[in-house]
C-alpha cells in the first residue's frame, strides 16, 4: 500500500490529513494490545468531513497508515512539541491516556523507529514539501491547512472538555497575522461552536515546520473535538447530521483564510 494518497488542485490551498489513516504495517497488529488494534486515537472520518475541498480547488495529501505506525505530525528527530507537557512521540508506544499500545516486550526499539521514519514519515513529507513548493510556484504563495480531530475529553492531555474548534498557528508564527485574524473572525462568527486560537493545540510539527510566512507559506492547524461531528468511542460512528452542520463552518473559516491570503499577496 502507498504511504499516502495525493490529489493536486488548481488553487493556493494545500490540505494535509496526517492522522486519518487506518492501515498498519505487516506484523504490527499482532504486537498491539487488543484495545490498540481498534486504533482509537485515529482522527476519524476527516476525509469524509472535509468532502467540500474540491469546491476550494484544494490540493490534498492524506496518510494511508495509522499514527501508531509513525506519527507524521511529530518532529523526525523525536524532539517534543510541548516540552514539559505530556504528549506522544514519533512512534507512539502509549495511548493518549498513558496505557501501553504494545504487548509486553513488543514495543519498537531505536532501529525499528528509524526504519519506520524512513519508510513512512520521510515519503509523506517529501510529497508534502513538493506539493507546497508546486502551489507556491504557481500562485506565489500557499496556504497549508492541517486537518485533525481528537476526543473532546482526554484528561491526561488537557483539563475539562476541549472546545469544538481549536485553531493553531504556533502562537502566530506559522502564518501572517492578517490570515490568522481572518480565520479567527470566521470562527467567532459561527456562534454555535466553542472556539479557541492557540490554546492547548498550537499546531504540531507540520504547522511549525512548513509555516514560513516570510517565504509565502502560511500554515494553520485545525483540531476538531470529535463530538462535533461523530459519536465518540467505539465504533466511532460518523454523525451525518452533525457533520452537515459543521461543514459550512469549516469551509467559511478556510475561505476567510484564503481570502486574506489573496489580499495579502495581491501585489506579489
Amino acid at each position: 500500500m502507498d504511504v499516502y494518497q495525493l490529489s493536486v488542485g488548481t488553487g493556493p490551498l494545500v490540505v494535509s490529513m496526517p492522522h486519518s489513516g487506518l492501515a498498519v504495517s505487516p506484523g504490527l497488529e499482532a504486537r498491539l494490545t487488543e484495545r490498540a488494534r481498534a486504533l482509537p486515537d485515529t482522527d476519524w472520518h476527516i476525509p469524509e468531513l472535509y468532502d467540500f475541498l474540491d469546491d476550494l480547488n484544494a490540493s490534498v495529501i492524506r496518510a494511508n497508515y495509522s499514527r501508531y505506525v509513525v506519527d507524521l505530525n511529530r518532529d523526525p528527530s523525536g524532539q517534543s512539541l510541548y516540552p514539559g507537557q505530556v504528549t506522544t512521540g514519533l512512534v507512539p508506544t502509549e495511548f493518549f491516556d498513558g496505557e501501553p499500545l504494545y504487548l509486553e516486550g513488543q514495543a519498537p526499539e531505536d532501529a525499528e523507529i528509524e526504519q519506520r521514519r524512513q519508510d513512512f514519515h520521510a515519503p509523506y513529507h517529501e510529497a508534502l514539501f513538493d506539493l507546497i513548493d508546486h502551489v507556491r510556484a504557481v500562485h506565489g504563495y500557499a496556504v497549508l491547512w492541517d486537518a485533525h480531530s481528537i476526543a473532546s475529553v482526554v484528561p491526561r492531555l488537557f483539563e475539562g472538555r476541549l472546545p469544538d474548534l481549536n485553531l493553531g498557528t504556533n502562537s502566530g508564527q506559522s502564518c501572517a497575522p492578517e490570515i490568522q485574524a481572518a480565520a479567527e473572525a470566521a470562527m467567532a462568527a459561527t456562534g454555535d461552536y466553542e472556539t479557541i486560537s492557540n490554546g492547548r493545540f498550537k499546531g504540531g510539527w507540520i504547522t511549525r515546520h512548513y509555516g514560513q510566512p516570510k517565504h509565502n507559506v502560511h500554515a494553520l492547524q485545525m483540531e476538531i473535538a470529535q463530538i462535533a461531528y461523530m459519536a465518540e468511542g467505539a465504533p466511532y460512528t460518523f454523525d451525518a447530521g452533525k457533520a452537515e452542520r459543521l461543514r459550512p463552518v469549516l469551509k467559511s473559516i478556510i475561505q476567510a483564510a484564503l481570502d486574506a491570503a489573496a489580499r495579502l499577496h495581491a501585489g506579489d
